[in-house]
């Protein structure tokens, strides 16, 4: 009985050990929300007074493997990156808002996608990490597909001049077990200031609480005051991953057309954006001020096929001219 006390007391304190180990940062704070000015990018920006930006989950480039217990291949995040390029070189958007991107996580081979997407043109970026931890045990089972070293977050990517940029952290869901908390992917709302000919944007890039309800409703209105901050004085998009689908009835996305200067650039509520595979729901969005801001056109990028679980949404849109 002596031996099987002091086995599982050794145990209980590896399983301790391990737990503050692998749940805690590879990078200091300061690191995590950075503006970026890639130096050796050439930057050319449209003379016309039409812009584009989009909004693309990018699933750290696994495809339709995101979140699944499966073995990847290099070979797979090399063909979803290239995939990737060549469709954003094609669409050339003035600013992408991405989420779910590796910077240095062992489970996309330590590529910084942020670094590879900015070589289109990018010359500036905007950086928020959500998710630094030495060690991630999921998916839980079996512990060879184990993510290992995360290092993950949201970037906002402009060939325009970041002048600003700022991390509002969101509300967690409650009663959350500590364990849970620890490798929680934290909630974002991410603003950046950009200077387009002239005017300052408000770009707001967020990824939303995808399984608990309540949490989602409560950072939903958590955006709803951040852009209400912005809209009524500076042209402001609010985009990203809501988790959310305004088909639904109880869909906590529909909160954000309460207001009346706003609206979203994909109309047609048929078009999904997830799976990208069968697209059964629209979780991706693009809303804008309305006083500010025309639409031009807008679209689901379904020719980007399945490099992440999610398809983009690209709206090309005018600023108005303000007295």
């Amino acid at each position: 009985m002596k031996k099987l006390g002091k086995i599982i007391l050794v145990f209980l304190l590896a399983l301790v050990a391990f737990f503050f180990w692998a749940s805690a940062s590879n990078y200091a704070d300061n690191e995590h929300t950075q503006l970026i000015s890639f130096k050796d990018v050439p930057t050319e920006t449209t003379n016309d007074s039409i812009f584009s930006i989009v909004t693309y989950n990018i699933g750290y480039l696994s495809g339709m493997t995101n979140n699944l217990a499966v073995d990847r291949t290099k070979s797979l995040f090399d063909e979803n990156l290239n995939k990737t390029k060549q469709v954003f070189k094609t669409i050339d958007p003035d600013i992408i808002a991405l989420q779910e991107i590796d910077y240095d996580s062992q489970r996309s081979f330590h590529i910084n996608q942020q670094t590879a997407l900015s070589s289109l043109g990018f010359r500036y970026a905007a950086q928020a990490v959500n998710w630094d931890v030495r060690y991630l045990p999921f998916p839980y089972w079996p512990i060879s597909s184990h993510f290992g070293k995360t290092y993950s977050g949201q970037s906002i990517l402009s060939k325009f001049n970041l002048d600003q940029h700022e991390v509002t952290v969101l509300s967690k869901p409650d009663d959350m077990p500590f364990w849970r908390s620890a490798f929680y992917l934290d909630r974002l709302a991410q603003v950046a200031t950009l200077s387009i000919k002239g005017q300052e944007v408000k770009v707001i890039n967020v990824h939303l609480e995808a399984f608990d309800q309540e949490a989602r409703k409560k950072q939903t209105n958590e955006v709803i005051d951040i852009y209400q901050h912005f809209a009524g004085t500076y042209p402001t998009l609010l985009i990203g991953d809501f988790n959310s689908d305004m088909s639904m009835n109880d869909a906590t996305v529909n909160k954000l057309l309460v207001p009346s200067n706003i609206a979203y650039a994909v109309v047609d509520t048929s078009k999904k954006t997830y799976p990208s595979d069968t697209s059964l729901e629209r979780l991706d969005y693009i809303f804008y001020n309305t006083d500010f801001i025309e639409k031009v056109d807008a679209r689901i990028v379904t020719e980007i096929e399945e490099a992440s679980d999610h398809l983009p949404v690209l709206m090309r849109f005018k600023l108005k001219n303000r007295p």
